[in-house]
């Protein structure tokens, strides 16, 4: 039987979501890398977080920066009625 493909509970979006809530100063490459994803993977999921409206993005310098609007609401049906803040908060207690 061929091996079956690892899941996690929590999406890329999610993962990105959090170390961007860790470490607001972070660059691409360092989220990237603590998101167990490629440049390019951690720049997409970055642009569609900030498309949604859930990351503010600002320039500083030659770099972006990246903060958490943690006041809107979590995107799934079952879980509408609580912000994205309130996840976060939970993920951040381990």
């Amino acid at each position: 039987m061929p091996d079956r493909p690892r899941w996690t509970f929590i999406t890329s979006h999610g993962v990105v979501l959090l170390e961007v809530s860790r470490a607001p100063d972070a660059t691409v490459r360092q989220i990237a890398a603590r998101s167990g994803l490629t440049e390019r993977q951690a720049h997409r999921v970055l642009a569609d977080l900030v498309e949604a409206g859930y990351l503010l993005r600002s320039r500083v310098g030659r770099r972006n920066q990246y903060r958490v609007n943690d006041s809107l609401p979590m995107r799934h049906p079952i879980v509408a009625d609580r912000r994205v803040g309130d996840l976060l908060a939970a993920l951040r207690l381990g």
